[in-house]
């Protein structure tokens, strides 16, 4: 979901006056200073730690199922180049751990060891879209005999910004679509954003804006398990804030409180499965040359 799954992750903002970045700081003189946009100069190197709780709540034939995931990972992002009017970057992926609690299957605490030190590339637009992470979609792992892949959360890592002058109160909108399979299952998430520019604040030593978002999407998947065929449909809305340090045109800090109202549908025992699936995550700039 975008932007991250370890997230998703989503897009963001909420609104308030007009001032501009720097005080005193007209944007006819400095015009580069004053705009949302990634700066990411060949060389440049930024270590992100991101760590997501999930809770999923299902009632099957009235007996209740609270399976809890937690998630941290700590990644470097190294940019290349330039690629077309875009930045190639290069991931390392530094660390990562899944925990899995009270699932159907048990808990589980799968083996990341094979993810650890795995690199590649990605490309990342000037207003922060994902153009291409198909690297991460071999960067593979196992849960409860299924296979997922450190794509999905890459898709929507970073904050999609305005390309235009930081003022407060400014909006804009954003979208992602994420999908994902998992076994036999296939998910699609459609997200709309609507970001504002809240205010500026001091952050890793870096004046930055604060950005609220005001998530809403759906999800669909299909696919089966235990030889029965399942479907979903769900409805998502959250709530986004981040900064994005102007200057530097570089993501520093975030933080995402998610909801989903979801069914499954089993048509061949004719029921329907209501479940409650609450997310929190937490993304934050560790390191930068």
């Amino acid at each position: 979901m975008k932007k991250n799954a370890f997230a998703r992750r989503s897009a963001l903002a909420a609104a308030a006056g007009v001032v501009l970045v720097l005080a005193g700081c007209a944007v006819k003189t400095e015009p580069a200073r004053n705009i949302l946009e990634y700066r990411m100069p060949a060389g440049r190197v930024l270590t992100y730690e991101a760590k997501a709780e999930q809770s999923q709540v299902m009632d099957i034939m009235g007996q209740s199922n609270d399976t809890r995931t937690s998630s941290t990972s700590v990644f470097t992002v190294k940019s290349k180049s330039l690629k077309d009017k875009n930045f190639l970057l290069g991931v390392t992926i530094d660390s990562t751990a899944v925990t899995v609690a009270n699932s159907l299957q048990g808990d589980m605490s799968p083996d990341m060891s094979a993810v650890k030190g795995k690199s590649f590339d990605m490309v990342l637009s000037p207003l922060g879209s994902e153009v291409d992470v198909a690297g991460a979609e071999a960067i593979t792992y196992t849960i409860s005999g299924e296979t997922h892949t450190m794509a999905s959360g890459f898709k929507t890592f970073f904050p999609d910004v305005s390309g235009k002058p930081a003022l407060v109160g400014e909006t804009w909108p954003s979208s992602a679509t994420v999908e994902e399979t998992a076994g036999p299952i296939k998910i699609k998430v459609e997200v709309q954003n609507v970001n504002t520019l809240e205010g500026f604040e001091t952050v890793e030593g870096m004046n930055c804006a604060r950005i609220a978002t005001q998530v809403t999407g759906t999800l669909t998947g299909s696919g089966s398990q235990m030889g029965m065929d399942l479907s979903f449909t769900g409805v998502i809305k959250g709530r986004d804030v981040w900064y994005f340090a102007v200057k530097e045109g570089i993501y520093v800090q975030a933080t995402s409180e998610t909801t989903t109202q979801m069914s499954i549908d089993v048509p061949a025992a004719g029921m329907t499965i209501p479940a409650t699936q609450t997310s929190k995550s937490e993304t934050r700039l560790t390191g930068r040359k």
